[in-house]
């Protein structure tokens, strides 16, 4: 579902240039997650960007459900990023002045969706999330937890297949962070493909597969028994 072959990307140039990623490679499949971990500054940002088609790789091949990124126009990268791949960010992005559903709808309202088809899908995902009933409220109606759950249906409505969460759970608590951990670990089983970038090695616990990001470079730790080893780079 995602393969990044050998990625590097830097910003800036001569003395101010900063190297995100060097030489990066990563596969994901179909119904699996992986937790990327890694301190501050290890790129992991910039490779969830990547992924997601939005900032364009300086070398190395990036693929989405089979499509290759590199050397796409400005709009073919968009169509992947509206078809096939939904973002979870840390501080849920929700706009406050429209309701739960329309919150959801919005990614398929702007890609032209009739007003009917929209809210059906967004209904549908917002059932996968368990947040159905609440699609009358707005995101200040809801606690933390809620308003992530309602950020996760809005990246996978219209059933796009590649998920990427970037600290999902880091301005919640423990039980709702668990919460939802488990809706992203939920639709991994259920085929999507999900990435999720995490500080916690208790959270990537949750993953299938942990990799470890250091100065841009991926290191693998596949089905790591002790996750936290990561954070100090024992599990290389």
């Amino acid at each position: 579902m995602l393969r990044l072959a050998d990625v590097s990307k830097s910003y800036g140039e001569r003395e101010g240039r900063v190297v995100a990623l060097r030489g990066a490679s990563l596969e994901v499949d179909a119904g699996e997650m992986v937790a990327v971990m890694g301190t501050s500054g290890s790129g992991k940002s910039t490779l969830l960007s990547i992924a997601g088609a939005m900032v364009e790789a300086d070398a190395g091949e990036v693929t989405v459900a089979g499509v290759p990124l590199e050397g796409a126009s400005a709009r073919a990268r968009a169509q992947v990023r509206r078809d096939l791949v939904g973002f979870v960010f840390q501080d849920f992005n929700l706009i406050p002045a429209l309701t739960v559903l329309e919150n959801v709808a919005l990614p398929l309202d702007l890609d032209g969706a009739s007003r009917a088809s929209a809210r059906s899908e967004a209904r549908r995902a917002l059932a996968v999330v368990g947040m159905r009933e609440r699609a009358k409220d707005f995101p200040d109606d809801l606690s933390g937890g809620q308003r992530q759950r309602v950020a996760i249906a809005r990246a996978i409505v219209g059933r796009r297949r590649l998920i990427l969460a970037d600290e999902p759970t880091g301005a919640l608590d423990s039980v709702t962070g668990d919460r939802v951990l488990g809706v992203l670990r939920a639709l991994a089983d259920e085929g999507s493909a999900v990435v999720l970038v995490t500080h916690d090695a208790r959270h990537a616990a949750w993953a299938d597969r942990i990799v470890h990001l250091a100065d841009g470079a991926i290191l693998d730790a596949a089905r790591a028994s002790r996750p936290e080893q990561l954070l100090t780079g024992e599990a290389r």
